[in-house]
């Protein structure tokens, strides 16, 4: 069996050590045949962006090697669908310099770290194409201005420390930036001098530095720089052929691709290119026919497809190689949600935190299945993420947490039903949405809850648990389970107090006890109950008062030694509860 590429993103690779690769060639032809003058594909993080720029460039570049011979790649693609395309396309085979640039590196804390990291990559283009400095083609000025490139980081490395105050640093920088903004262009231009030739520019995970910025505080920056390097490079270019940018959203024309009318977007709802990321069904059923385990189809199609891009059935080709590659490796039988660990979930926590009721109604509707139907907005921008609840449902939806459904036009306006994809993104929702709200239980006082334990204050009780509910996802299909782990965490930080759970007392276990640290105080036993309907609440909590007495949970705290013990029921429905307190003689109060 072949290897399976995880974590391989060169093209060559795959080829070289004769790797597992789900052929996207004919995306060549689509590129040829129907793309822009500039083509922007969206699409979810580990989607196969990288590797298919990599292919592309592979493909198109007339490769000089280090002594200065071109490179025949065409070996790489024997074999492939690309050899099928006619001869339109396989005539453009070689025939071009290609620039390729990834920002992918630039999620930085601070703007002049990314940017130098940036720098670097645009540096290490201009180191790979040096062959053109031996070229009597190319003029002195322009050999000047290349070298100046190229040396650029070491130069400024040697300058850092010898200016005399930070407003000289400063202004040092900001040329920096402004030297490295049309640094592209350039390139284009030296390159199309050697090789006579119009160039093709590549950039890949072009929002990650954007993004990034976002989050750390330093988006304008970020945006004015990238503005100008995309505006040398792709709009007022005279050497370039064409160029293909690849990310995970569309920021909109404004802030990023201004005057850039030669822009074709191509996006998750767009119906070209749809095969060219991700897999199909048919390459997966080949895939796991391929490693001996067809019979895993249906668990992958479960936990993995889902997605809809224009109107083909996609899987995630990232969880679908992990899941492959763990069964035949005998690390899991089962499958896991792969995706949550490579793909940033922040968008999530954000909105999870600052969640209003109508948001947190809407997310229990999708975790049950349910779909919801909001306005389409393809060009957002970061900034723009809390300004309208749609756009946080948008921006879900392009980030690959929730899939299309359906689409209909009312006037002017175009609405999505979407819905989440899959059981893999569907754990996301539910682990994660747990996880930070466990977070934000952490930090929240629990003085007054804990108060009211020792007074035996039920109405307080409740009262607490009720606020936190509200403030939470509630998973309305939500068993005894979540509400007894939900209960647990509140009461770790009970002072003078230790926390257990479902340890033997009495005749049974019950859901949680306190154990006093100091004898002279009493123990607090909590039985926890369920219901679906809110009608039955007090049935349910009768029922978890009568197990307290039922199995003699108090006597059986005593027997171990302690001198008193205090306890309470608690009944559960969606984001409500009540508590009653038990006595010897069953009087419950509520």
């Amino acid at each position: 069996m072949k290897k399976i590429g995880i974590g391989y993103e060169r093209f060559k690779d795959f080829v070289e050590n004769d790797m597992y690769y789900v052929d996207k060639t004919m995306l060549v032809r689509d590129i040829v045949r129907d793309g822009g003058k500039v083509t922007l594909f969206t699409r979810p993080r580990r989607f196969g962006k990288t590797l298919a720029i990599s292919m592309v460039q592979t493909f198109f570049e007339r490769e000089i090697g280090s002594d200065g011979s071109v490179i025949d790649n065409s070996r790489c693609f024997e074999g492939m669908k690309i050899m099928d395309a006619g001869d339109d396309v396989l005539s453009k085979m070689g025939q071009y310099p290609v620039i390729k640039i990834s920002l992918k590196s630039a999620k930085q804390p601070d703007f002049e770290t990314a940017f130098l990291k940036i720098r670097d990559e645009i540096v290490s283009e201009y180191v790979r194409h040096n062959y053109i400095l031996k070229s009597e083609d190319v003029s002195d000025d322009l050999k000047n201005r290349y070298i100046e490139i190229e040396r650029g980081d070491i130069e400024w490395n040697n300058r850092v420390n010898t200016f005399r105050s930070e407003e000289e640093r400063k202004a040092e920088f900001r040329k920096e930036v402004g030297k490295y903004a049309t640094s592209i262009k350039s390139l284009s231009e030296q390159l199309r001098t050697y090789h006579n030739k119009n160039v093709i520019v590549l950039i890949d995970e072009y929002d990650v530095p954007l993004e990034n910025a976002y989050y750390a505080g330093f988006y304008d920056e970020m945006v004015g720089f990238i503005r100008s390097l995309f505006e040398s490079a792709l709009k007022t270019n005279d050497a370039l052929e064409f160029g293909v940018v690849t990310g995970c959203l569309r920021i909109s024309k404004e802030s990023i691709f201004t005057g850039l009318n030669n822009l074709k977007v191509n996006s998750v709802l767009s119906g070209d290119f749809s095969e060219g990321f991700g897999f199909t069904d048919a390459e997966v059923k080949d895939m796991l026919t391929a490693y001996g385990i067809p019979e895993k189809m249906d668990a992958v199609r479960k936990w993995y497809d889902g997605y809809l891009f224009g109107n083909t059935e996609i899987y995630n080709p990232w969880s679908v190689i992990c899941y492959v590659d763990s069964v035949i490796n005998g690390h899991a039988e089962f499958p896991m949600p792969f995706w949550s660990n490579t793909s940033s979930n922040s968008i999530i926590k954000q909105m999870v935190e600052n969640a209003d009721e109508s948001i947190r109604i809407e997310l229990d509707d999708l975790i049950r299945g349910d779909t919801i139907e909001k306005r389409v907005q393809e060009d957002i921008t970061y900034g723009d993420v809390d300004k309208s609840k749609d756009n946080l449902w948008n921006f879900l939806f392009f980030t690959g947490y929730l899939k299309k459904v359906s689409m209909r036009q009312d006037g002017r306006q175009i609405y999505l039903t979407m819905k989440i994809p899959n059981e893999e993104i569907c754990s996301i929702y539910e682990n994660k949405i747990r996880d930070w709200f466990d977070e934000k239980v952490e930090k929240t006082d629990f003085s007054s809850l804990y108060a009211a334990i020792k007074k035996k204050d039920t109405e307080v009780i409740a009262g607490v648990i009720r606020k936190l509910l509200s403030e939470s996802i509630s998973f309305y299909d939500s068993d005894e389970s979540f509400y007894h782990g939900f209960f647990l965490s509140l009461l770790y930080q009970m002072p003078d107090y230790t926390v257990r759970s479902n340890r033997e007392v009495g005749n049974g276990r019950p859901d949680v006890v306190l154990y006093p640290n100091h004898p002279e105080d009493p123990a607090y036993i909590f039985e926890i109950k369920r219901r679906k309907k809110f009608n039955e609440m007090k049935d349910g909590l009768n029922e978890a008062l009568s197990q307290i007495a039922d199995k003699r949970y108090e006597e059986g705290i005593i027997e171990e030694g302690y001198l008193g013990a205090v306890s309470f029921g608690i009944c559960f429905c969606k984001k409500s509860c009540i508590v009653g307190c038990y006595t010897l003689d069953n009087d419950i109060s509520v």
